[in-house]
């Protein structure tokens, strides 16, 4: 009832001019009194500024730099990034939206508050870089084109997937409504600063979803260079993508050079540790993450289990329903779910094999619609030889792997995983890995029930080849240890590592030489893959 008092309070307050800013300094609060907070960049920023005094470099030819993010903890690790381009002598803009969360809407008078407070916590760094508040208390209405419009209604959809896990929006959603006004509310408001303040580039971290899916969209219908990144799995590594979507992981570039470069006994000793590390359920090295919950128990156990025979088997590896690798990954399907009921209805008739799903471990973190709720409203009684392990089961990913015939992906890189070991993949979804020399990359309906016909009815032909499984392997690597940049500070622990690579080390001569090539690709200078490459066997051959 008392929350509920303030909640209604507060959003008439939100409808009154200055009340905020009376509140805000009557009180003297150092935080706004909500969730958002800004308190780890805030403590550090004496000496932030203190080391970009030391250190700033004089540039003869600084360009026009936009960084541009939403949400809290985004806006402490991207101004810290505009922060390293001033200190490069670079006109910087740092512009945020000061929201604590995407999914809930946030009455004026809180809103207010937090961007006085972000105002407050940076208004030291004002002489260092131009603060810009983008939030849209009184937006324009004017007519926007109707290119504005698509980008719009294209990322509140895929917000909408995205936050609800879903891949069929209803708009009438609440959230969706939400979400529509939000990005609205922003893009009136950038669209006139962008046409008055054009940049020479843009930085924005995601650039998929929420208002960094806006920005990065608008920047390309203006024509302005903008970089997008995103953090991995690995610590002290960076995802950067030039003029392009970051979290569509794309490696043309980098594979056109590195595909015709076998990989070297180093390197492969490398990627088996981390696999053995991923199949074993454990942590490896930088990694953060593991990818199972529970260790191998061998193929004849997992036959045994599973009741599985000597019939072709099939491995359906799905993905988690509204992931942000999966939001417009389509390539012949209407949407994930469409491929594995179709899939499930091409094997009904199919008894001379076996189909097990293997429904992602990760949907037990998630509330949206499970896959396993897709299956059973198409079949509620599974016929014996199609079987379908939930997300708790205990199965091991790995050991379905090794008793596979054929694997059937959407976008997961269980599918480069299933290559590397030599079994024949079918790409459904547009993933990093398609197209790279070792899967089948069906792109209509009739190519895919091609393919797959022709695999069950002679398995022994469709074996990769020595030389595809070697593909794989040199893509395993590029993927993992080539496409990440080094870069000082990961999104999550974030000032853990800042603590142990600051300013005042990231702008020394030493830091530089780490990381400077990463930062000078953030504003757009072009990844050379051929001198990257070159580079980093030069730096092994020394060690």
């Amino acid at each position: 009832m008392q929350s509920n008092y303030k909640q209604t309070i507060s959003k008439i307050l939100g409808e009154i001019p200055l009340t905020a800013e009376f509140y805000f300094q009557l009180k003297k609060q150092s935080e706004p009194g909500t969730r958002y907070s800004l308190k780890n960049i805030q403590a550090r920023l004496p000496q932030m500024l203190a080391d970009i005094d030391q250190f700033k470099t004089p540039n003869a030819h600084p360009e026009k730099i936009l960084v541009f993010t939403s949400l809290h903890y985004w806006i402490e690790e991207a101004a810290t990034i505009a922060l390293y381009f001033a200190a490069q002598g670079h006109h910087v803009t740092f512009g945020y939206l000061p929201y604590s969360d995407w999914q809930n809407d946030v009455n004026k008078f809180d809103l207010r508050r937090q961007d006085l407070y972000t105002k407050k916590v940076f208004e030291q760094a004002a002489e260092y870089m131009d603060i810009v508040s983008f939030l849209p208390i009184h937006p324009s209405y004017k007519p926007i084109p109707d290119e504005l419009k698509q980008i719009i209604e294209e990322v509140s959809r895929y917000d909408a997937q995205y936050t609800l896990q879903v891949e069929d929006v209803d708009k009438e959603h609440p959230l969706y409504k939400m979400r529509l006004e939000r990005n609205e509310s922003f893009a009136r408001m950038l669209y006139p600063w962008l046409s008055a303040n054009k940049p020479d580039h843009m930085i924005i971290p995601n650039g998929t979803i929420q208002e960094m899916g806006i920005a990065y969209r608008m920047a390309k219908w203006l024509k302005i260079p903008v970089v997008t990144y995103e953090f991995g799995e690995q610590r002290k590594r960076i995802w950067i993508a030039q003029n392009r979507e970051v979290m569509r992981q794309e490696t043309d570039d980098l594979w056109e050079v590195r595909k015709n470069i076998p990989v070297e006994t180093e390197e492969l000793k490398k990627v088996k540790a981390m696999f053995s590390a991923r199949q074993h359920a454990d942590i490896w090295e930088n990694f953060t993450r593991r990818w199972q919950g529970s260790d191998r128990v061998g193929t004849e156990k997992i036959k045994q289990e599973l009741k599985l025979d000597d019939r072709p088997i099939v491995f359906m590896a799905t993905n988690v329903l509204g992931d942000s690798l999966t939001l417009g990954r389509q390539t012949f399907s209407r949407n994930m779910a469409e491929w594995i009921e179709r899939t499930v209805q091409y094997f009904v008739e199919r008894t001379d094999s076996q189909l097990v799903i293997r429904v992602h471990p990760g949907e037990q973190l998630t509330h949206g619609t499970s896959m396993v709720d897709v299956v059973h409203d198409l079949l509620p009684r599974l016929p014996e030889h199609i079987h379908l392990i939930t997300p708790t089961d205990k199965t091991n990913s790995y050991d379905l792997v090794d008793v596979a015939t054929v694997g059937l992906v959407y976008t997961t890189t269980m599918g480069l995983e299933m290559a590397m070991n030599g079994v024949p993949v079918i790409v459904a979804g547009q993933t990093h890995y398609r197209g790279r020399g070792f899967t089948y990359d069906p792109d209509n309906w009739v190519n895919y029930y091609k393919i797959l016909g022709s695999i069950l009815d002679d398995p022994q032909k469709s074996i990769l080849t020595e030389e595809q499984v070697k593909l794989a392997w040199t893509y395993a690597y590029t993927f993992f240890f080539d496409y990440p940049r080094p870069f000082p500070w990961h999104l999550v622990k974030m000032w853990d590592d800042y603590d142990k690579r600051p300013f005042s080390y990231v702008l020394s001569k030493e830091g530089q030489a780490e990381y400077k090539s990463s930062f000078d690709y953030l504003i757009g200078k072009p990844m050379d893959w051929k001198k990257i490459l070159a580079e980093k066997k030069n730096e092994t051959d020394v060690e």
